[in-house]
């Protein structure tokens, strides 16, 4: 049931995604086509899917979070773009595809991750045509903006690129993975709660929450890269090892990994149930997401 459940509420998500992708046209047509291909070549759809439904655990049920569900996987694109370039990881598959410089040449893949982070500003913004409660969504573009800049998911891939090659310490791995994958889910989790009209404590509760759920991602991930395959993973496994970077694997052994994730995702499930209404199916996510084999 869940799987169902699961494969009808990303695809509504992902329709809600690409309904703001900009039209390809006019001269600067490559650039249009290079950012919609990357935000097309699949993913989970994770982050949208968490904001929506942490919007409707609080009562939220307007369609003013769809330009914020469109922005947040605008940026997460425009990172994982960034992130496939020569210059960082050099991959040249993700989600089984090629990736964006691959297909359209450097110099274009740098450009269209440059593009869907601004995109996704403006993309935002539409939100204030569509509430009555504008300062939500002034907050929420603040909050989009702070959790994706330097003190959040760049201020984490900075510190990831600058220790490549070197033995990182647990608390510096701990900073990275907090902001290089925590915040941008925070940012998602958070913003719904806002959306929705949550507390200021009710949505510091959520970035809690969404902090666990960001770890355990993280270190989900280092297990997959280390036990499962390309062509279940879609992308090169062991690239942490050919890119020589410690992992939280590498530092603490896989049977540690494991446990933590385990205990991470039952401190955001308890989170869960401290927060007023209840919503099953984002339970059930929390859970298949920590336990995903891919």
């Amino acid at each position: 049931m869940m799987n169902e459940q699961l494969l009808q509420s990303t695809e509504e998500v992902e329709q809600v995604v690409y309904s703001y992708l900009p039209a390809e046209e006019g001269h600067q047509k490559t650039i249009f086509e290079a950012m919609n291909y990357s935000v097309k070549a699949g993913g989970k759809r994770l982050r949208p899917l968490l904001m929506r439904e942490v919007y409707r655990l609080f009562g939220g049920t307007g369609i003013e979070i769809e330009p914020f569900m469109a922005a947040i996987e605008m940026i997460h694109t425009s990172s994982l773009i960034h992130d496939d370039l020569p210059c960082m990881d050099n991959d040249e598959y993700r989600r089984g595809k090629k990736t964006t410089w691959v297909v359209y040449g450097y110099d274009m893949a740098v450009l269209a991750g440059d593009a869907l982070l601004i995109y996704a500003i403006e993309t935002a913004a539409r939100a204030f045509q569509m509430t009555d409660n504008a300062q939500r969504v002034g907050k929420c573009i603040g909050i989009l903006a702070q959790k994706t800049g330097i003190y959040g998911m760049i201020g984490g891939q900075t510190v990831d690129v600058e220790l490549t090659d070197k033995l990182i310490p647990k608390d510096k791995l701990d900073f990275i993975y907090r902001l290089k994958t925590g915040a941008l889910l925070e940012a998602a989790m958070v913003i719904g709660a806002v959306m929705a009209g949550a507390s200021d404590e009710e949505c510091e509760t959520v970035e809690r929450m969404a902090a666990a759920i960001g770890l355990a991602f993280q270190i989900q991930d280092d297990i997959l890269d280390v036990t499962s395959s390309q062509e279940v993973l879609g992308k090169p496994v062991l690239s942490d090892e050919k890119n020589n970077k410690t992992t939280y694997v590498s530092l603490e052994g896989i049977e540690k990994a494991k446990r933590d994730v385990e205990k991470l995702s039952e401190t955001a499930v308890d989170i869960l149930y401290s927060l007023p209404g209840s919503n099953d199916f984002l339970e059930d996510l929390i859970k298949v997401l920590v336990s995903r084999e891919k």
